[in-house]
């Protein structure tokens, strides 16, 4: 018997930027191999802890700019000062291999991919506060990124957006939460 509901095949989780959207996106795709991590192109500079391919495709403006003329991209956006672009070969990738997409992309990247794919879910990770979050970002990257003020006035503005999204999640306590965000994915694959 074939079940009135369509399979769930793309997941787009997104936050502000120290939220928590990537730890929990790694996180799901080490525990459930049903899920595939869509890694995303970006021109900004990779930080330590990063490598090409981890979290993201690193590429020079120049190419980005070469990649978006060509149709590369599913959707794009110039999010803080940097460019972000999803490609249809990660997409088409994953579900060739029978897998369900998830990506973690921003609010602008979210409304692209609902209007092209009106079955993806959508989930919004918060911080408890913004002060919190600041405080996030600060020790994620060492020192206060130069761009911190814009960063925070996106967060609010990404934040009031919230409602937009099926589910939305207080990352106030990473266990409890990312609990909670299994559990909605889970019962979404089922």
């Amino acid at each position: 018997m074939e079940s009135s509901q369509q399979k769930t095949r793309l997941i787009i989780v997104a936050a502000p930027s120290g939220a928590g959207k990537s730890s929990f996106v790694d996180r799901l795709t080490i525990e459930d191999s049903r899920i595939h991590d869509v890694i995303t192109y970006t021109t900004r500079s990779m930080r330590h802890h990063e490598k090409p391919g981890k979290p993201y495709y690193f590429i020079t403006k120049e190419d980005f700019e070469k990649k978006r003329e060509l149709n590369f991209f599913v959707e794009w956006a110039q999010v803080h000062t940097n460019l972000y672009g999803t490609s249809f070969e990660e997409l088409e990738g994953a579900w060739k291999l029978g897998k369900v997409a998830i990506m973690d992309i921003d609010i602008q990247g979210m409304k692209t991919f609902k209007s092209k794919f009106p079955d993806a879910r959508t989930v919004f990770i918060l911080p408890p506060s913004i002060e919190e979050l600041k405080r996030r970002v600060i020790r994620r990257d060492g020192v206060p990124p130069v761009d911190l003020d814009v960063r925070m006035e996106n967060a609010e503005k990404e934040m009031a957006l919230s409602h937009e999204f099926d589910v939305q999640i207080v990352n106030d306590d990473f266990e409890r939460s990312f609990s909670e965000f299994k559990k909605i994915v889970e019962k979404w694959l089922a």
